[in-house]
């Protein structure tokens, strides 16, 4: 399974951004979740031509990479997880914050989260339809995009705290976070 590069974006970085971190099967077994620098990517392991979603985790990063580079957050491994249901797909990003987006087809949910004890919920979009199972997923969707560089309290990230693993309940709809020496649960 590989994504084809879009000819002329080929740079220094093309590599490392694209180097995968981490990947998750699907409770299924037919769907694969893998976590590179900048994206999600939700494959059909019977579809090999090209992941059917790439959900955008850091894209407002590209123009920083080689700051990122010069000081080793670009080799941050930022994990993956899914919902027992399949419907939604998370993942860990600088700030304390982690992402979930929704992926039945049609969807725009993609909401941001921080682990602390006070956390700040950003709705970035909403749900446009009720949500349907991983298996009617049929095309490609790219989704996630954020406001550059500000976290959910409207600061500058901060690339010191991360958020690296988290893990879906398998039968509730919980996620358990690692920050620092910290471990938060969400139920939602």
């Amino acid at each position: 399974f590989e994504e084809p590069e879009a000819p002329g974006s080929r740079s220094f970085f093309t590599e490392i951004i694209a180097s995968i971190s981490d990947i998750k099967f699907a409770k299924d077994g037919r769907y694969i979740l893998s976590r590179d620098y900048m994206t999600l990517k939700l494959w059909d392991i019977n579809m090999d031509s090209g992941p059917i979603a790439t959900f955008q985790v850091h894209e407002y990063l590209r123009p920083k990479l080689c700051d990122l580079y010069e000081n080793d957050s670009i080799f941050d491994k930022f994990e993956c997880c899914l919902s027992g249901d399949g419907l939604r797909v998370a993942t860990g990003s600088y700030s304390n914050l982690f992402r979930v987006f929704g992926c039945a087809p049609g969807s725009t949910e993609a909401t941001t989260l921080e682990a602390s004890k006070n956390p700040i919920r950003r709705q970035v979009q909403t749900p446009s339809r009720p949500s349907r199972p991983l298996s009617s997923i049929t095309r490609v969707v790219r989704r996630g995009t954020e406001t550059p560089g500000v976290d959910a309290n409207g600061n500058s990230f901060d690339f010191t705290t991360k958020l690296l693993h988290l893990a879906w309940h398998p039968t509730e709809n919980s996620i358990a976070c690692a920050a620092a020496n910290s471990l938060y649960m969400y139920y939602a």
